[in-house]
């Protein structure tokens, strides 16, 4: 067997925490900065539209480099890699916590994203490659835990630090964790032999990756303020995605050494576990983006109140990770995924059952009984599409896998708004149709509030618009329901055996 392949680190342990940090940090910092954005837009002197580009500049630069982390694996090592990568992190999220500009902050923000989309991907190749086989589904559950802990505590850490502190911090705290990270990967990770591959740049598929991805992320992050088509912007924005893309896909699939190894979909089950995997996130995405909005803009909540109802979610994947990872392999992955599945979507039902007198416990339980189902979700999905690739090809279907999961989320967060703005305005239209002053019902509503004043007239409207809202989120759950009920089928398409596999540069090296 390569020296490579049976690479064990002194302590697995602490190589585990080292490789999960780096991951949490990068996970943590997709969502920590969205609550902070009306303080970062007023400090810097911005308006709050402008202000969303801290998050879009970030998003675009991240979803760009995740591909390239297979040929990065096979040019510099997975572990020099993953601490370089670590350690441009560190300094670009110092740089934006002294940043003294919206500009100079955006920069960083790209040069943040472009670091850190090695990191998850390289963190998952690694923990593969040093767990033995009968372990490997614990890494894997461990790292799905982090992968749904961190965008929940995102938020409410970044509004507790920003209340209580200020913005800067929400980037300062990544420099202890990304340091201590480092020096214990590093320390662990020192003498494990590294495999190179001298491969060729792909500069066609690398620029069309460049302006396909970018455009599209772009386009994605301004679609609903700019009002989609109705904008130019948002025109030219998709013809040039399209155009790249079409370009990349084609090139990809005919170059020699293509910078993005489409090839893997080939592959049955990285295929089918792809698909599972994105469809699933891009939901689970959606529902802790509606439901919070919804909490805040019809409920009452304020932004901690409706982290608080949101985060249960992170209750049962926490308590349940070690026995998904210990016991997983005893089942057929897709039952357990297909359960996931099962769980998900009856959460969306429950909440499709909601009304306006809903209250926070009730919510918290649903979001809690819905997190066994994401506990069930990542790990076996995961182990599915990772079964049938060639060792070498793990960092890249990993990458892959990683990139196509982040643009599902980056489609869910557009396309769930849209829907749920676009269902509350119609119902908004239909229940005005039975409203008017000739009829009894309406007549002795506006009694109740005290006549005909502008005061009731505005308190009805009030009504109207909660009641459309509320309409639309029960329409969007019952979407989301319906959604999870077919991806149960979907996974049965997958065949085993489902081992991860880790033979000779577990991850790319050759």
């Amino acid at each position: 067997m390569d020296s490579k392949a049976s690479f064990t680190p002194p302590s697995l342990l602490l190589c585990t925490i080292g490789l999960s940090l780096a991951t949490f940090m990068q996970v943590l910092d997709t969502t920590i900065a969205n609550v902070a954005l009306p303080t970062i837009s007023g400090n810097l002197g911005v308006s709050s539209e402008q202000g969303t580009w801290v998050i879009t500049s970030f998003a675009v630069s991240n979803a760009i480099a995740l591909p390239l982390t297979g040929w990065l694996s096979r040019r510099f090592g997975e572990v020099k890699l993953f601490l370089w990568a670590t350690m441009l992190f560190v300094l670009a999220s110092f740089l934006c916590g002294i940043s003294t500009s919206m500009p100079e902050l955006v920069g960083f923000r790209v040069v943040q994203g472009l670091v850190a989309g090695p990191l998850y991907p390289m963190t998952q190749t690694l923990l593969i490659a040093v767990y033995p086989p009968a372990k490997r589904g614990m890494a894997l559950a461990l790292l799905a835990m982090v992968t749904v802990v961190a965008p929940i505590a995102g938020p409410i850490l970044g509004g507790w630090i920003t209340d209580s502190y200020s913005w800067p911090w929400i980037f300062f705290i990544n420099i202890p964790i990304g340091l201590f990270a480092c020096a214990v990967v590093r320390q662990q990770m020192a003498k494990r032999p590294v495999h190179l591959s001298r491969q060729p740049m792909d500069y066609v598929g690398l620029i069309t990756l460049i302006i396909g991805v970018g455009a599209l992320q772009v386009v994605l992050d301004k679609g609903n303020d700019l009002d989609w088509f109705e904008s130019s912007f948002i025109v030219i924005g998709s013809v040039i995605s399209a155009v790249a893309l079409t370009a990349f896909v084609i090139w990809e699939l005919t170059d020699e050494h293509p910078v993005v190894n489409l090839r893997l979909f080939a592959f049955r089950n990285f295929r089918i576990g792809t698909l599972v995997l994105v469809f699933g996130y891009a939901g689970f995405f959606g529902i802790n983006l509606i439901l919070p909005q919804w909490l805040q803009t019809q409920m009452g909540y304020t932004a901690t109140w409706a982290g608080l109802a949101v985060a249960p979610i992170g209750i049962l994947p926490v308590l349940m990770s070690p026995f998904v990872g210990k016991y997983a392999h005893k089942f057929d992955l897709r039952l357990l995924a297909g359960l996931a599945f099962v769980a998900i979507g009856t959460s969306c039902f429950m909440r499709a059952g909601f009304n306006s007198q809903v209250d926070f416990q009730h919510v918290a339980l649903v979001q809690m009984f819905m997190g066994a189902g994401v506990a069930l979700f990542f790990m076996p999905t995961l182990s599915i599409l990772l079964s049938d690739l060639p060792p070498q090809q793990i960092a890249d279907g990993s990458g892959l896998a990683t990139f196509l999961r982040t643009l599902g989320g980056s489609f869910a967060a557009s396309l769930t708004t849209w829907i749920w703005i676009r269902r509350a305005d119609q119902h908004h239209a239909y229940l005005t149709e039975s409203i008017s002053t000739y009829d009894p019902i309406t007549r002795h509503a506006l009694e109740q509030m005290g006549g005909s004043t502008p005061q009731a007239y505005a308190r009805m409207e009030q009504m109207v618009n909660s009641q459309a809202y509320m309409l639309s989120t029960v329409d969007y759950f019952t979407l989301m329901g319906w959604i999870f009920a077919g991806l149960v089928l979907l996974v049965w398409l997958a065949k085993p055996p489902f081992t991860a596999k880790a033979g000779p540069a577990a991850g790319g090296g050759h």
